[in-house]
């Protein structure tokens, strides 16, 4: 484990982050890097070269990270946290499904033991905040598989935002961890998320997402209205009904009921779904 410092200031320090992890400590090799391109490019690179599952790479500066559908996510140390864990499960990729839904179940559970009110999950992989009816973008999941005689081994890259990034920077509403009552330094929001991420990995190997459907449910923040799915193809609207047990989006829609398994959701204000009120 390497210590981290910009500017005399320490940022990540893995050995005060391992007595933050108690028990589990054991379980993560953790390393922190002033910066590098990406995270998860990074730890992929030493993943071929046959790191241990439960491997960590959390960069103060991220330069070239990406997120879903190509879009980027750059980071400064005091604004947000990047990192990305290795982990493996047996088998073949299929049994996977739902895995980026399970780990936000995860973060979330982990941002509300820190303290956070309003977290809320949007399907496939985003973190909100929610706040007199708005949702802002919190923290984003990348996740990205590859198979080797060992099974299946998987990157999850995680970015969050601790401040709330300039308006003119991103596409979409933003919120950092700050708006949502959390005070907490990073060592004590990166080992509350990677305690959770172990507890939740561990179920998700036993029981696929099924057995944490009803979790994700209760932090969805469509639940009941009306979406649109955005995609390559034409646009689908309905109305929101959750997921089903593979964590495919379940989809009221005029023709009736769709199973969208890939797409980005935005809620529409305007126009109700099928069966739905205006929002």
């Amino acid at each position: 484990m390497r210590r981290s410092k910009i500017r005399g200031m320490t940022l990540i320090d893995p050995v005060l982050l391992k007595s933050r992890l108690g028990q589990l400590a054991g379980r993560f090799d953790v390393d922190a890097l002033p910066e590098c391109d990406s995270t998860s490019s990074e730890l992929m690179r030493r993943a071929e070269r046959g790191a241990p599952a439960g491997t960590v790479v959390v960069a103060d500066r991220q330069l070239a990270g990406r997120g879903r559908r190509g879009r980027s996510w750059l980071s400064s140390p005091e604004a947000s946290l990047t990192f990305s864990l290795l982990w493996r499960f047996p088998g073949g990729a299929t049994r996977l499904s739902g895995l980026s839904l399970a780990v936000g179940v995860a973060l979330a559970r982990a941002l509300e033991g820190l303290g956070a009110a309003g977290v809320r999950l949007k399907w496939p992989n985003d973190v909100l905040l929610e706040r007199d009816g708005d949702f802002a973008k919190l923290a984003g999941i990348l996740i990205e598989l590859s198979s080797d005689r060992r099974g299946v081994q998987i990157i999850v890259g995680i970015g969050l935002n601790l401040q709330a990034p300039a308006a003119s920077d991103l596409p979409q509403p933003a919120a950092g961890l700050s708006s949502a009552g959390v005070g907490a330094d990073r060592h004590a929001i990166l080992a509350a998320i990677l305690l959770e991420l172990a507890g939740v990995l561990d179920a998700f190997g036993e029981a696929g997402f099924a057995g944490l459907r009803a979790a994700w449910q209760g932090y969805q923040a469509w639940q009941g209205m009306p979406v649109q799915i955005l995609g390559d193809a034409q646009a689908l609207s309905g109305r929101c009904l959750g997921v089903d047990d593979d964590g495919s989006l379940l989809l009221e829609t005029e023709q009736g009921l769709e199973r969208i398994i890939s797409g980005d959701v935005s809620l529409r204000r305007t126009d109700a779904a099928p069966g739905a009120g205006a929002a």
